[in-house]
């Protein structure tokens, strides 16, 4: 079985792919935050043997999981970067000019990677007899191998061309299936809310002068920029960095008119989700490694049972199969009875499948192409980070610790480290893995914040102190567990069999 888990840009290169504008704005840029810093380019060795020794040596241990962050958190991460980055250029040897990089997505939290061009301009997003709706696929007719006695043809896959490609605004969205399923929970989000907006349960925020699908997507995208700043960030930044950029404003990410997506943040910064990855899944019940299931959902099957990532005429099946349907108990917590799994701590270690992807370009391990882009593209050391924003850096001896810190300090890394690496290091020296620590927090909260405070139709720039509306666990606020409990869809495939008898089969 040959997976294709590259090509795309969770996990890495994304070559010869194109994007339609979204409706927002044109495509963006990218840029430096610390124009003036000078890079840090050290040998393309002694990097790819720094990346070589990032491995999560135990990935099964619960000593490495972070309490603090439900494993769902890692793919909304990866969802909200495909909301705003797109960079198609392939990794380089030499050093790339970030202002000649092309971002094919709107820098703004738009949701235009889900929302495409609009109806008028991609209609085929749409339902054909109600266009304020957005299409939803059907799994398999064909029944799954792990569970067989699951009904077929359920409404709980992205929808998809005659070649099984999904018809959605962002192709790398179909990349794993937790993103894919992730995708679709805001399908039928939007979906949910045209329902209430023509029922009169839910009313709009503004003028009823728009029309209901305008309606809709302006409640969908605060109600999300919300779930961003306030369940999203507060769970992986440093609390005091996030407060210091909302109450005494930006220092670091400046702009003129249209923002920009730093470098920084997009090649570095952001780029956390990967330690955050686990290397299998308590998918739903069929898929786990708890009592009763068939086999835990490894990463190479997530991806398998996609058309982006999976490969015709292997074993997996695309529209998935309906026992391929996530039970999101198992990832955000949403039912104190089934207890959640979470993502891996904040630190320099990647679980074994991301070391090794197959069907990639030399190198194939994801912590070294991450450390070459960062080199590619002249990012500053982390110390030099550090001190322009007035840190104190960590010290050469923190830097030096662990199976990591080794190799770091035989490269004299431990006094000048790639932005990346320190990032990392740094969550795990100052807030023992479970956050961010500064200048990773500081980063982020300047570069999300400055791109909601630069939409003209955020909830921060229109008005900041709006609540919100939809049903909550508290009111006035907003959750993705909330978000999920809204749509109501959160365990499709139920708690048992429908028939005991049934094979349990994977092929």
């Amino acid at each position: 079985m040959v997976i294709n888990m590259p090509r795309l840009h969770g996990f890495s290169s994304r070559n010869g792919e194109n994007q339609p504008l979204g409706e927002f704005a044109q495509t963006g840029k990218f840029g430096r935050m610390f124009r003036r810093l000078p890079p840090f380019t050290p040998s393309i060795e002694s990097l790819t043997e720094l990346g070589d020794a990032m491995n999560d040596i135990d990935p099964t241990s619960t000593d490495g999981d972070n309490l603090n962050v439900p494993a769902g958190f890692t793919y909304l991460g990866q969802f909200i970067d495909h909301d705003i980055t797109f960079d198609t250029t392939a990794l380089q040897e030499v050093l790339v000019d970030p202002l000649a990089l092309r971002n094919f997505r709107t820098p703004r939290l738009d949701l235009d990677s889900v929302y495409g061009c609009g109806v008028k301009t991609q209609r085929y997003l749409y339902q054909l007899d109600d266009p304020d709706l957005f299409a939803i696929g059907k799994t398999n007719s064909q029944p799954g191998g792990g569970d067989s006695s699951i009904p077929t043809e359920l409404p709980n896959d992205l929808p998809r061309a005659a070649s099984t490609l999904a018809i959605i605004g962002d192709p790398r969205n179909d990349e794993n299936l937790i993103v894919a399923q992730t995708h679709l929970a805001f399908l039928k989000f939007h979906n949910k809310i045209v329902e209430g907006i023509k029922n009169g349960s839910i009313q709009p925020i503004n003028s009823t002068d728009k029309s209901v699908f305008e309606q809709a997507r302006e409640l969908v995208i605060w109600h999300y920029q919300w779930i961003v700043l306030n369940d999203f960030l507060t769970r992986i930044l440093d609390r005091e960095q996030l407060s210091l950029v909302l109450d005494r404003g930006r220092r670091f990410f400046r702009f003129r008119d249209e923002p920009f997506i730093p470098v920084e943040f997009s090649v570095a910064a952001y780029r956390l989700g990967h330690s955050m990855v686990r290397g299998e899944y308590d998918f739903n019940r069929v898929f786990t490694p708890r009592a009763g299931g068939v086999t835990p959902a490894t990463l190479q099957l997530l991806f398998a049972f996609t058309a982006e990532s999976g490969q015709l005429g292997d074993f997996a099946d695309v529209p998935i199969p309906s026992d391929w349907i996530i039970d999101w108990r198992r990832f955000y917590e949403i039912d104190a009875n089934l207890p959640v799994q979470f993502s891996r701590k904040l630190d320099p270690f990647l679980v074994e499948p991301l070391k090794n992807i197959p069907n990639i370009p030399h190198p194939a391990s994801l912590a070294v192409r991450n450390l070459l882009r960062g080199r590619s593209l002249g990012l500053p050391s982390g110390q030099r980070i550090a001190r322009r924003m007035r840190f104190k850096p960590l010290s050469s001896v923190q830097i030096s610790t662990g199976i990591d810190g080794v190799v770091a300090e035989k490269h004299n890394f431990h006094i000048e480290s790639p932005l990346w690496y320190y990032i990392l290091k740094e969550a795990q020296i100052q807030q023992q893995g479970n956050r961010l620590g500064q200048v990773g927090s500081r980063i982020l909260a300047e570069v999300f914040v400055g791109l909601l405070e630069a939409d003209s139709s955020s909830f921060l720039a229109c008005n900041p102190d709006w609540k919100p509306t939809l049903p909550a666990q508290v009111p006035g606020k907003f959750t993705m567990t909330d978000l999920l409990n809204f749509v109501g869809d959160i365990n499709p495939i139920g708690d048992r069999p429908v028939n005991t008898s049934s094979p349990v089969t994977l092929s």
